[in-house]
């Protein structure tokens, strides 16, 4: 039980800063959203349009973590899997690993950003790419000299992998796709559904909806004079008890205060009773002496 704990809070610790942050530039969009003057047109938009999750490249299946990191984001931004370090991996396996990589996702409803085919104009080369998923890239900062020029790739004994060769590497179909193609349907995506769905639901965490209980169309004005009504009856009832707090604990005060009072009194009869037994057995014992005297 304390490891399958432990195991869970790590998997958690390990997509909330990822969570955390995508939320926080939603949240930053719609405050300047509600805002009554805004500026929307010139607002920076900070907000994540994609996620390129790279997969350690095992050659067997996907992580748990993974699979849990995934189903976490997939709601929250556009997912594009990519398989890193594809050069250590054979093509043949290399082929197999990705077909067990998307059957996995299915299988486990996780929704990774398709490439749209509904445009005829990029609707060929984008239902090609969807095949070419997840993308499988190799990455170098050091040139090598191939031929008469001097390209980004990797060096090894046996030869040269080159990152922008899509005989070696899929970056080069992976950076169009990003960049040059799917650009504007992936900020359309992150818009209309991502940031829509963290809209809705923290509007409706703040009581606001657009229907009343018999699903009659309610309008802002509605909702505001309700959540307005209840604030001030909340507000009402919580100074109310703070009232009705502060006259018992006067009560209180007020019969800890009588208590003491006969307390006090009690021990000033008393004191009073020993001073007079005092006088009393003085005034005695000068009399006795005036006698003796006489």
């Amino acid at each position: 039980m304390f490891c399958f704990s432990f195991i869970y809070f790590w998997i958690f610790i390990s997509y909330k800063p990822i969570i955390d942050y995508i939320d926080a530039q939603f949240e930053a969009y719609l405050q300047e959203e509600l805002k009554i003057k805004r500026s929307l047109h010139n607002y920076h938009d900070t907000r994540i349009h994609a996620c390129l999750y790279f997969i350690s490249p095992t050659g067997h299946s996907l992580k748990s973590l993974d699979l849990v990191t995934m189903k976490k984001l997939d709601s929250k931004v556009n997912i594009i899997p990519v398989i890193a370090k594809a050069d250590t991996i054979a093509k043949n396996e290399l082929h197999k690993f990705k077909i067990k990589i998307m059957g996995e996702l299915v299988s486990n409803g996780v929704q990774v950003y398709q490439f749209p085919i509904d445009d005829e104009t990029v609707a060929k080369i984008n239902s090609t790419m969807n095949g070419h998923l997840p993308f499988a890239v190799i990455g170098s900062t050091e040139e090598v000299k191939v031929g008469n020029k001097m390209v980004k790739a990797r060096q090894y004994p046996w030869g040269v992998v080159q990152v922008e060769n899509e005989n070696h590497s899929d970056f080069v179909k992976l950076r169009e796709m990003l960049v040059c193609v799917n650009m504007e349907d992936l900020r359309e995506q992150t818009h209309t559904r991502h940031y829509e769905l963290y809209r809705r639901c923290k509007l409706e965490e703040m009581g606001f909806k657009d229907t009343d209980p018999n699903n009659k169309p309610v309008s802002l004005q509605e909702t505001y004079e309700a959540k307005r009504n209840e604030f001030l009856g909340e507000l009402h009832r919580k100074e109310e008890e703070m009232r009705q707090m502060f006259v018992m604990r006067v009560k209180e005060k007020e019969s800890q205060l009588k208590e003491a009072e006969k307390e006090v009194l009690k021990d000033l009869i008393t004191l009073l009773f020993i001073l007079a037994q005092t006088l009393f057995a003085h005034h005695a014992g000068v009399k006795v002496k005036s006698k003796q005297l006489i």
